[in-house]
């Protein structure tokens, strides 16, 4: 059995209400250390509020989220030290220039002097952003070289932690593998934990994954394994559909059974 202290995220009972409505309800999972865990689902099934609670970033209505063994509502400040977190839409600043843009992240995150400097020459050149560490503006370069200087902030304070919300939707197929191949590698020292609806090419990419509908987890196994369990689905995607169709029901308030239908 693999030691407890490498169990970097977990959730207990997670959950999520907005005026009411679960948006999130009764979530739990455990990720390790070297797993890459894709969290999956239709619009709306609570997959960035599920991201944003165990980044400290939104407040659980219950249950409770650690982070290498942090309460983010009680030691915020210490899980942004050990967390990477992507939101779904990066706040980058379009007008500065790649390294300029992290050398003043890096400098909010702490680092200074010839630490910075070094960290800075590493995650640039990880990341594949060194041509064009000194070009034009950021908002001049492609969706793909966005997304990885986005990843770059992420990466600047070596975290054990990452949580990206949907780095790869939007890109092509040439930037989805590349950014891909990105996160196996950073893998290999941390957790992680991205959402995506990019579903053919998952079964190279996660060791795992975690599917949620109507904010509830309703599956979690690696993508061959839930894959066989479908009878009749010859790709993880026809078995993604199956599962979600299988247990979709609109939100509802959180407290309330689910509707049953009428007696014969």
């Amino acid at each position: 059995m693999a030691d407890t202290d490498d169990i970097l995220i977990e959730a207990e009972d997670l959950g999520r209400r907005f005026s009411g409505v679960a948006a999130v309800s009764r979530v739990s999972f455990r990720v390790r250390r070297g797993e890459l865990v894709a969290l999956l689902g239709p619009n709306g099934s609570g997959k960035t509020t599920l991201l944003r609670m165990l980044a400290g970033a939104l407040a659980p209505s219950e249950g409770r989220a650690l982070l290498c063994g942090l309460d983010p509502a009680e030691q915020s400040l210490e899980v942004r030290r050990r967390c990477g977190y992507l939101p779904e839409r990066s706040p980058l600043y379009p007008e500065m220039r790649v390294e300029e843009y992290l050398r003043y992240r890096g400098r909010i995150r702490g680092l200074r002097g010839a630490g910075l400097l070094l960290r800075l020459h590493e995650t640039m050149q990880y990341c594949g952003l060194s041509q064009v560490a000194r070009r034009p503006p950021i908002g001049s370069l492609s969706l793909g070289q966005r997304r990885r200087v986005a990843i770059a902030d992420c990466l600047l304070h070596s975290p054990d932690v990452l949580l990206l919300d949907g780095p790869l939707d939007g890109l092509d197929a040439i930037q989805s593998a590349a950014l891909a191949g990105l996160m196996i590698d950073l893998s290999e020292s941390c957790a992680i934990v991205f959402s995506s609806h990019s579903l053919e090419s998952l079964q190279s990419v996660c060791s795992r994954a975690l599917i949620l509908n109507a904010g509830r987890l309703i599956a979690d196994g690696t993508p061959d394994g839930l894959t066989a369990a479908q009878p009749g689905a010859k790709t993880f995607a026809q078995a993604f559909v199956r599962m979600a169709a299988a247990t979709s029901e609109p939100p509802r308030p959180a407290g309330t059974a689910p509707r049953r239908g009428r007696r014969p």
